[in-house]
């Protein structure tokens, strides 16, 4: 499972520490309510989707503020 947290690497740290020790039990419990024999493991990785989107909408941000001084540029000539 993709899991995305906020928070600084130590808390990010104790979130997947915290994941991985109750994954055992997640995974008997989706085995009771599927009524499987098996359940697939459980792995928990980290979703940085939302890292990934802030750090666009930052370049973007840069190159409409450099647009802009260009633009402030251009008419000043």
């Amino acid at each position: 499972m993709y899991v995305s947290v906020l928070g600084s690497d130590t808390e990010k740290q104790a979130t997947f520490d915290g994941l991985d020790s109750v994954a055992s039990h997640l995974r008997s419990r989706v085995a009771q309510q599927l009524r499987l024999r098996v359940a697939p493991e459980i792995q928990f990785k980290e979703d940085d989707t939302i890292a990934r989107a802030a750090r666009i909408e930052s370049l973007l941000a840069d190159v409409k503020k450099q647009d802009a001084a260009a633009a402030r540029g251009r008419e000043d000539d």
